[in-house]
């Protein structure tokens, strides 16, 4: 024995909402974006912390050489399809300088998986489009895009990047030939023009909402008082499930057949 701690594993076997992918990788825990509507705030990792939900972000301690023998052994046991991440963003702010999803995109490209999908909703993320390209059809990104309206994005998710920086990177990675997908995840107020943009700009779309994305029924977003933000903003009538289903609807008018996805089956591999 070295005297080293045992190594930290990134890699933790899928349940629940995303019972369809075999792991979930999440580089980070906290989350320096700290959206008003995130599930995460009602898990066990934000609420026995002192600081709140969106303070604060932690770095796992993995080391290239761990995480790689880690990614082996996982591919030796079988199909690997993962998600990354399903409780924070792969590409946090500290992400320009530690580096640390990009070392590990960097050992799963030089080994794919089956399939991978990269949740953000940072325009950081087109950094990694070498290694992104690298995967061809295993990967898709999926950035998230809830509303069109700037003045609802500085409402609900203040420290969350700018819309107009997430409209380029679906552009730009979509350019690059990379699989991208806009997730309106949950659906935030937005303009009458939001479908028409992202048909124009997305060429998948997956929808979800409050009542059926939230991983309890709509229970964490009624704890998160998401209804009462509603109200503050005067749109309370518009929380409500039918809102997501006309939209989706909308949607799928505007776009091709299977291009448009609502729930969980547009994250599934």
């Amino acid at each position: 024995m070295d005297g080293r701690k045992r190594p930290v594993r990134l890699l933790t076997p899928a349940s629940g909402y995303l019972d369809g992918y075999a792991y979930t990788l999440n580089p980070y825990t906290g989350c320096s974006f700290g959206c008003s509507y995130c599930y995460v705030r009602r898990m066990p990792v934000a609420l026995f912390r002192k600081q709140s939900w969106g303070e604060w972000t932690e770095r796992k301690p993995v080391r290239r050489e761990d995480f790689a023998s880690e990614w082996s052994r996982a591919l030796a046991k079988g199909t690997v399809t993962v998600f990354m991440s399903s409780a924070t963003d792969p590409y946090q702010p500290e992400e320009a300088a530690a580096r640390l999803t990009r070392t590990v995109l960097e050992t799963i490209s030089n080994q794919p998986p089956a399939f991978i999908l990269v949740q953000t909703r940072s325009p950081l993320v087109l950094r990694d489009a070498d290694l992104l390209q690298q995967l061809g059809d295993r990967v898709r990104v999926s950035v998230t895009v809830e509303t069109d309206l700037e003045e609802m994005r500085r409402r609900l998710t203040p420290a969350a990047p700018p819309l107009a920086a997430r409209w380029r990177a679906i552009r730009e990675l979509r350019r690059l030939g990379i699989p991208v997908q806009a997730a309106v995840s949950p659906l935030l107020p937005h303009s009458d023009a939001f479908a028409a943009m992202l048909a124009e700009t997305a060429e998948r779309v997956v929808v979800d909402d409050f009542f059926r994305g939230d991983g309890s029924g709509g229970k964490r977003s009624a704890q998160l008082k998401m209804r009462e933000r509603y109200a503050q903003l005067g749109l309370e009538d518009s929380y409500a499930p039918e809102t997501a289903d006309r939209f989706t609807a909308e949607l799928k008018r505007l776009m091709p057949p299977g291009a448009v996805y609502f729930g969980q089956e547009g994250f599934l591999p």
